[in-house]
């Protein structure tokens, strides 16, 4: 079967995309691989104004005076000149219903192109979209990334979650459901709010390649080794400032007996060495589920802080921890973070049970074979 994977925020598609290969797939990635500079079959990224140096001044003055990004016309410019390459498949799957980061103009007109050159097209629901935003406002979650929004409007992140509520978005939205066959969520974050769709289909879990992340049994006999590595770009939003306070405690209380590695926005390959080394992981305190970055650290055996609400308990049918809900509540934190410090057999016993969930519940071949069947519904 041929199949056509369309955008890629977290190394998702990548695979999805390897397990379907597995299994005797023909499959082929298209996006614009600028976030993280995850690998793609088909680039549209708009290297001519982001790369050249004078031109991207340009593009930078035309965003000042008139508030439009043009490398997001050259973006949609070259998916027009590879739109031959983008058709003829039995299956599409978008990442997300705002898939290539246009304007949502051109957006609307390179997925209509999509549609009509193409069997079948399917939706993931993972990353922000107007189902999940509406949710989140309604204050149907205890907790989302709107939260922060609410003290503080002007957070960085705030206003790209709130944009799929505006009109244009609204519209994107439609037009996209009105074109696919199903939406399938990826996590508890998604499925939640798409329960009672009608074109909501079961989760599926993000696919993780474990023979890439080894997995080493933690052994605590020094200090135990703390990693929090910041983004500044969505600081807020993943609750990095409960972590921080809570770790400010947690050095005056433990000073012997912990280390504390903090990173800003490192290069990805300098994050993974410092990280290697810890056996706990801050990740987030926002969410419900893990994503792609608590999931990996957990294949590696680390005891990750990041979303574990009781929905994603009983969903797995889960009795013992196989990381630490992570609440936006600094004392929540430090007790937890206590916890562990004073119990360190529960660190190596939760790493190990991480590393088991990982490989029953997200292996990406077994990943792959759920898609198939949803497709193939």
């Amino acid at each position: 079967m041929r199949i056509l994977l369309v955008g890629e925020y977290s190394r998702f598609h990548n695979s999805l995309k390897e397990g379907l290969l597995q299994l005797g797939h023909d499959v082929t990635l298209i996006g614009d691989n600028d976030f993280k500079n995850y690998p793609v079959d088909i680039s549209i990224y708009a290297k001519l104004l982001r790369d050249n140096f004078i031109l991207n001044v340009f593009r930078q003055i035309i965003y000042r005076l008139i508030k439009f990004d043009i490398a997001q016309f050259e973006l949609a410019v070259r998916f027009f000149i590879n739109r031959k390459a983008a058709t003829g498949f039995d299956i599409v799957q978008l990442v997300n219903e705002y898939p290539l980061q246009s304007t949502v103009y051109f957006e609307k007109k390179m997925l209509h192109y999509i549609f009509k050159n193409n069997k079948k097209t399917f939706l993931s629901s993972c990353g922000d979209d107007y189902i999940c935003v509406k949710y989140m406002l309604e204050d149907q979650f205890k907790y989302s990334v709107l939260t922060p929004c609410k003290e503080n409007p002007n957070l960085g992140h705030c206003k790209f979650t709130l944009r799929y509520v505006k009109k244009s978005f609204i519209e994107l939205h439609e037009f996209v459901y009105k074109n696919i066959e199903s939406v399938i969520p990826g996590d508890m974050d998604y499925y939640i709010p798409l329960k009672n769709h009608s074109k909501a289909t079961i989760l599926i879990p993000y696919p993780i390649i474990t023979n890439n992340l080894f997995y080493t049994p933690l052994n605590v006999t020094d200090k135990i080794i703390i990693f929090h590595g910041i983004n500044e770009v969505n600081y807020y939003k993943k609750g990095n400032n409960f972590f921080e306070k809570a770790l400010e405690i947690i050095n005056k209380k433990y000073t012997n007996r912990v280390e504390i590695i903090t990173t800003k926005s490192i290069p990805y390959s300098d994050y993974i060495e410092l990280y290697d080394k810890a056996h706990i992981l801050l990740d987030q305190t926002f969410s419900y589920d893990q994503g792609y970055n608590a999931l990996e650290a957990m294949a590696k055996g680390k005891v990750v802080f990041t979303g574990a609400e009781t929905e994603f308990m009983e969903h797995y049918n889960l009795t013992e921890r196989v990381c630490i809900n992570a609440l936006p509540d600094v004392n929540s934190l430090v007790n937890e973070l206590s916890f562990l410090i004073e119990n360190p057999k529960e660190i190596i016993a939760i790493g190990k049970r991480a590393r088991t969930f990982i490989e029953k519940e997200h292996d990406y071949v077994t990943i792959a074979k759920k898609y198939l069947e949803v497709w193939g519904n």
